[in-house]
């Protein structure tokens, strides 16, 4: 039945775009905050990556899981995670998602299929495999997703996850955010291959190469593997490749890549793809002018609320603790 659901929704590209647009403007004003020494802890911004979340987030079923990175920002708000409490969550407000004790790098919501943005590269796909594992022995029809970025994939966790899930044919989708940099360090520094989707081969495990910046073709290729997932033929593995805007996290200016490569990467921008794409299809720049302004209003009213909230109570020090 939820097969039968899910190839019958069609896409709305429009909310794509607006929720593109969205994370954007959060991830911008992520970092003003964080120059105001107004974030604890450190950030890791997603902008560039916008269309992989989206994408996928499309093509998800409500109750399907997520498990994701550090640079995880944009997962939570595709999946629905209020604007406000995500930003008094990176503020340490006590309105956060979490009650400000996850902070930037621990966005979570159980409630949204979020289980988990987790700070140790590659931690989330062991995980995602265990999710996956229990969805098939209860045969609830859910499906696991786990992102990662491309420095993950020369991690032990990762070959065993890839293998395990193709063991049991486990209803995963592995999906690489491939954005050419493991932190400062070039993909072919640290990785024999340009492309990492040949590593899903050894585990007999279907494999696509994705245009990372186009979220058309990030939610067909989504879809397809959830289409395959469903029926129970097994994992994919999806290399999206794609391009963060700045450095790998705080103030990195990202000065280590090349002047060309960045320019080039910056008119493949996600946001630029997509309206290009909206005016083909019909729709005006002055529609997609209101798209921004009604956004930029959205985050400026989420943060104005977030920056207001008060700070938690000492007590939550030792809430949810276990031992």
């Amino acid at each position: 039945m939820a097969l039968e659901v899910e190839q019958s929704v069609k896409p709305d590209f429009v909310k794509m775009y607006r929720d593109m647009a969205l994370i954007r403007a959060f991830e911008g004003t992520v970092q003003m905050l964080f120059t105001r020494s107004l974030v604890p802890g450190s950030t890791h911004l997603a902008e560039g990556q916008e269309a992989i979340a989206v994408g996928f987030a499309a093509a998800m079923q409500p109750d399907d899981y997520s498990t994701y990175t550090y640079r995880g920002h944009h997962h939570a708000l595709a999946r629905g995670m209020d604007p406000e409490a995500a930003f008094a969550e990176i503020m340490g407000k006590a309105t956060g998602v979490n009650h400000g004790k996850g902070g930037s790098m621990h966005l979570t919501d159980k409630s949204r299929g979020l289980y988990g943005s987790f700070a140790i590269v590659g931690a989330g796909l062991p995980v995602a495999v265990g999710l996956g594992r229990a969805s098939q022995l209860r045969k609830d029809g859910r499906v696991s997703v786990t992102f990662f970025g491309d420095g993950a994939t020369n991690i032990g966790a990762f070959h065993e996850a890839l293998n395990l899930a193709a063991v049991w044919k486990a209803p995963v989708i592995f999906v690489c955010e491939n954005n050419l940099y493991g932190e400062y360090s070039p993909l072919r520094r640290t990785t024999p291959v340009d492309d990492l989707a040949v590593r899903a081969t050894s585990y007999a495990m279907r494999s696509q190469i994705v245009d990372g910046n186009d979220v058309t073709a990030v939610y067909d290729a989504a879809m397809e593997a959830f289409h395959l997932a469903r029926k129970g033929e097994g994992p994919s593995f999806l290399e999206c490749k794609t391009y963060r805007h700045r450095g790998h996290s705080r103030s990195d200016p990202a000065k280590y890549r090349p002047e060309e490569e960045v320019k080039a990467w910056l008119e493949r921008d996600p946001l630029k793809i997509s309206r290009r794409r909206l005016v083909e299809a019909g729709h005006s720049e002055e529609e997609i002018g209101r798209i921004d302004a009604e956004v930029a209003a959205t985050i400026e009213a989420a943060l104005e609320r977030a920056n207001s909230a008060p700070w938690p109570e000492l007590s939550e020090v030792t809430a949810d603790v276990y031992a």
